[in-house]
């Protein structure tokens, strides 16, 4: 079952928690955050106050991409907030595995990501002790960017690796997902979905963008089986 995570880095600030209801009544799996810090990548974002806000209006998953340095530092902020599961960059601290067990010493799911010209071989001695691994498909930092075609291979890499070794994690993608993506994402090998710009800044406004990703999910689930 393919899994979709609007990020509300998209959505309208302006109407967040009505938006965000109306992505979890979409059919939204969970609700990604991104949190930037204009050091680790050149913007700047939202903190533990915003996550503590979205808490407020539904109950699903919230999943927070810290995107900041050193992670560790607002791990225990973000937990306390209301992430349910928090993830941390590799490149962005020189100990994983210790933010990886702060995470988890706080009752909450940890995942880890890497940027797209990290190799995957940076996070081998990790990926047992993770619930997710994130690739980013963009450059972070921004929104609405084009996937990146060669990130395709990495997806596949990934899952190769996943089955290879019996390992439990979930694989999730971010950047430039959208309804002329999302198939090859998924039989890439991609099991969760971050969607940003295609749904929250859709024409056809969040409910039918929703509709039209899951169907197409779908649709690519059911000829890979």
């Amino acid at each position: 079952m393919i899994k979709l995570a609007p990020s509300i880095l998209s959505a309208d600030f302006a109407r967040l928690g009505e938006q965000v209801q109306e992505a979890v009544a979409a059919g939204a799996d969970r609700i990604h955050i991104d949190v930037m810090d204009g050091h680790f990548v050149p913007n700047i974002t939202i903190g533990p106050l915003v996550v503590t806000a979205v808490r407020k209006v539904t109950k699903i998953m919230l999943e927070t991409h810290l995107m900041i340095i050193p992670p560790e530092t607002y791990i225990d902020a973000f937990a306390d907030a209301g992430s349910d599961l928090i993830i941390i960059h590799e490149e962005s601290t020189p100990h994983l595995h210790r933010a990886i067990q702060m995470v988890k010493n706080k009752g909450k799911l940890a995942g880890v990501t890497i940027n797209p010209a990290t190799p995957l071989n940076r996070l081998e001695e990790i990926l047992e002790y993770v619930d997710l691994v994130l690739l980013m498909t963009v450059n972070p930092g921004f929104g609405n960017q084009e996937f990146i075609p060669t990130m395709i291979k990495k997806i596949q890499h990934l899952a190769e690796i996943k089955k290879k070794n019996r390992l439990n994690f979930e694989i999730e993608v971010d950047g430039g997902v959208n309804e002329k993506t999302i198939q090859s994402i998924i039989k890439a090998g991609a099991e969760v979905l971050v969607a940003g710009a295609a749904v929250f800044s859709a024409p056809e406004g969040i409910q039918a963008a929703m509709n039209k990703l899951s169907r197409l999910a779908y649709e690519t689930t059911l000829k890979s089986v």
